[in-house]
């Protein structure tokens, strides 16, 4: 085979692969506007939260769920490649949780969404928060339906990462910062991680938490009564 042979080989493939992958994402956003009609019929507003593994994402949303008790009727979507451990965590709430195992799968999809919802109580839910699988890249990619994407970053992650992975930074409503408890330990530069923030998307709200010791909770908690309350109007 010819260099060009080669080259000509090498650029089909290409196209093959690019073409598979409009075709995965165009079928997915399909999906995810059905999600979305189904989901304003049903009055639910959903949240798409994506964060690396370890960033204190599912803590976050039991503390939360535990303090939205009563306020908003709540229920979660739980994307893994493997195991229920989350989901566990999570009913023990009380609160409505479907687990979604993707094995190989770095992301959730929106036919995945569909199908889980199928299985939940959807005429006694205002709030639907979807955890995305651990991984700032591949999820940040799939619409699921959901009314808006909420950044979680830890302060053990690095300052850098919403320049490093600027599509989920540039595409969320809010980024909520977890861990503050930890900054006097740290070498964080809080100031320059909230620069690259703004770098990315000027007008992401930043939300500063700790679920150990509490502090933004109720900022956080307002953002997503608000959301539920304009939604609704």
């Amino acid at each position: 085979m010819t260099g060009k042979e080669i080259s000509k080989s090498i650029n089909a493939e290409r196209i093959r692969v690019i073409t598979m992958e409009e075709d995965v994402l165009q079928k997915n956003d399909e999906i995810a506007a059905e999600n979305r009609v189904f989901l304003k019929a049903k009055n639910v507003v959903a949240v798409n939260l994506i964060s690396s593994p370890g960033s204190g994402k599912t803590t976050l949303l039991e503390k939360t769920l535990s303090d939205l008790e009563g306020r908003l009727r709540c229920a979660v979507i739980e994307g893994d490649q493997q195991t229920s451990n989350d989901a566990s965590r999570i009913a023990a709430t009380k609160v409505p949780v479907v687990q979604i195992n993707t094995l190989s799968g770095c992301h959730l999809e929106a036919a995945q969404v569909r199908s889980a919802m199928q299985e939940l109580p959807m005429a006694d839910i205002d709030l639907l928060l979807i955890e995305n699988i651990g991984n700032l890249v591949c999820p940040s990619e799939f619409d699921l339906g959901e009314i808006g994407k909420v950044a979680i970053m830890s302060i053990t992650e690095g300052e850098d990462k919403p320049i490093k992975y600027p599509l989920l930074f540039h595409l969320a409503s809010v980024v909520v910062l977890t861990k503050l408890d930890l900054l006097p330990y740290l070498r964080f530069d809080l100031k320059r991680c909230k620069e690259y923030i703004r770098q990315v998307n000027p007008h992401a709200e930043i939300i500063e938490t700790s679920v150990f010791s509490g502090s933004g909770l109720t900022v956080w908690e307002d953002y997503l009564k608000n959301l539920v309350s304009v939604y609704r109007k």
